[in-house]
């Protein structure tokens, strides 16, 4: 009998944690509600009408975007929500095909997923995967975090490409301003990963979205750093930062709360002074962002400016 009542005791204790490990149908529901389709991904169509199934079907996002829905041909797919898609579908459907018709999309395959991880993890870089990772299925991605790592990462959220590249003015005028697509810039999300990854609490354990760029410093205490760096121009919040060994432009950046709304990172300027001279580093941080250009360490000292843009 003695035996017993522990059992049931341990099963009570797993329902009663079960919340907080173990993910549920409905918070993955969520997250595809949320999702923004891409190039590559697959979702399933399921057509009903009159009480029954009348198609269901895989479809492809293809390289232009597209999915080829049945009855209809061809939609823009990319960059909508299913339920956003769903809604482009219904109304062709009941003016020329059905009574009152139900469309159900479900995503069954990633493909255009891809987030960058800077900092303190053994890996850095860009990621494509074939779903939606937490920030603790990213950093296992990147090798698992140094032990040079600081107790908070930084997730930058929002940012869109630049559709529009213009020609630069002189590396002097700083404020020139150049026309080019902006990039919309968001405060960071904080993970405490002390509790994440000291603790093992899960409510750190955050779900990405495509596009996000995360950024772990190394463990040096803003307070015990000696020196500053310098972030100026369209960020979110400019300002003067410690310097932390292995900090980057683009680190420094999103520690600033990222690139304003009309912002042109890709043509950003550090300018790093010495005691005889004064030079003007040239970098695309979009560039950056997206793997295709390395980023660039900074020195104690440095000013990162951020230059505006024409829309």
């Amino acid at each position: 009998m003695q035996k017993f009542s522990k059992l049931r005791w341990a099963a009570f204790l797993v329902l009663l944690v079960w919340p907080a490990w173990i993910p549920c149908p409905e918070s993955a529901a969520s997250d595809d509600a949320a999702y923004r389709l891409g190039v590559g991904d697959m979702v399933k169509i399921s057509i009903l009408a009159g009480g029954e199934e009348q198609v269901a079907k895989e479809m492809v996002v293809g390289d232009t975007g597209d999915v080829t829905v049945p009855f209809i041909g061809k939609l823009t797919a990319a960059g909508l929500t299913i339920n956003e898609l769903e809604k482009q579908i219904v109304p062709p459907l009941a003016r020329d095909f059905f009574v009152e018709p139900q469309v159900h999309l479900q995503i069954i395959e990633y493909h255009s997923l891809q987030f960058f991880i800077s900092g303190a993890v053994k890996e850095p870089g860009v990621f494509s995967l074939d779903f939606i990772p937490t920030i603790m299925d990213l950093i296992a991605k990147a090798g698992g975090v140094t032990q040079e790592r600081g107790n908070l990462a930084y997730v930058l959220r929002g940012m869109k490409a630049p559709i529009i590249m213009a020609q630069d003015k002189t590396l002097e005028n700083l404020d020139a301003e150049v026309p080019t697509q902006s990039i919309a810039g968001t405060k960071p999300i904080i993970v405490d990963l002390k509790r994440l990854l000291d603790e093992g609490d899960m409510t750190e354990n955050i779900r990405l979205a495509t596009g996000d760029t995360i950024y772990i410093p190394p463990g040096t205490k803003l307070d015990q750093a000696a020196t500053k760096i310098y972030v100026q121009g369209k960020v979110k919040t400019p300002g003067v930062f410690e310097y932390q060994p292995g900090m980057t432009a683009l680190a420094a950046c999103i520690m600033a709360g990222g690139f304003d709304k009309f912002s042109a990172p890709n043509r950003a300027r550090v300018i790093r002074r010495t005691s005889t001279e004064r030079t003007i580093i040239t970098i695309n941080l979009k560039k950056v962002q997206t793997g295709d250009e390395p980023d660039l360490p900074l020195q104690p000292g440095d000013r990162i400016h951020i230059p505006e843009s024409w829309l």
